[in-house]
């Protein structure tokens, strides 16, 4: 089961990043420079990938495809840490290959390293609040309405990519994985620290929100 469970994290992360860098590239070659055009080429690819992988996956690992995710479940007792650690390294792997394939496919150098800067405190502050969205996004739709998970999820982040500084990676693992990327989604590895830092407080903060929000009572 847990073996089962490592490989669909490690497959839906491949494709889910791969549909972040891949669309990204896709969209800013079929833009014509026009940036607000690309950006919602990337956003819609990346929330009807979501869709799919959550309702795919769900059953099989939970469909964390996110460290943060598996960070906040650890906290919360649904999953041991050596789950959620087992989890964040096969998301990781996972996602660096996605990101690689990507690349392949366009015809693209493999190794790469981005060097779009992504930082400041409007940045920082935008990851945090869309780590923030999503965890509640997660955790109290599982408690309203576990089978509206898949398109929670990705209608929120498909919102997020439009309403935040950052575009809303909301994801150390994609982090990570994009300053692999000189590309359209591409951030500079020295960006990394800060966006990750503003993640896991944005991931903190929904796990100390949620059950002020819903309680086992409300949903009984």
């Amino acid at each position: 089961m847990m073996r089962r469970a490592l490989w669909a994290e490690a497959i839906g992360c491949f494709l889910l990043f791969a549909t972040v860098i891949g669309s990204g590239i896709m969209a800013q070659k079929l833009a014509g420079g026009n940036v607000a055009i690309a950006l919602l080429g990337n956003t819609l690819a990346t929330g009807a990938m979501l869709f799919v992988l959550v309702t795919m996956l769900g059953p099989v690992s939970g469909a964390h495809l996110n460290p943060a995710v598996s960070l906040v479940f650890c906290l919360r007792g649904d999953i041991s840490a050596s789950r959620a650690l087992g989890y964040g390294v096969a998301q990781l792997a996972g996602g660096i290959l996605g990101v690689w394939a990507a690349h392949v496919m366009f015809d693209l150098p493999v190794w790469q390293l981005a060097t779009r800067l992504r930082s400041g405190p409007g940045q920082w502050m935008g990851e945090a609040i869309a780590t923030f969205g999503l965890l509640l996004t997660i955790l109290c739709t599982i408690r309203a309405r576990p089978k509206g998970v898949p398109a929670s999820v990705a209608l929120y982040i498909t919102a997020a990519y439009w309403f935040t500084s950052s575009t809303s990676f909301a994801n150390p693992a994609i982090t990570i994985a994009r300053a692999l990327s000189d590309s359209f989604a591409g951030i500079a590895p020295a960006s990394v620290p800060g966006f990750i830092a503003a993640q896991l407080v944005g991931a903190l903060a929904a796990h100390l929100c949620a059950d002020t929000l819903h309680s086992a009572k409300d949903i009984a």
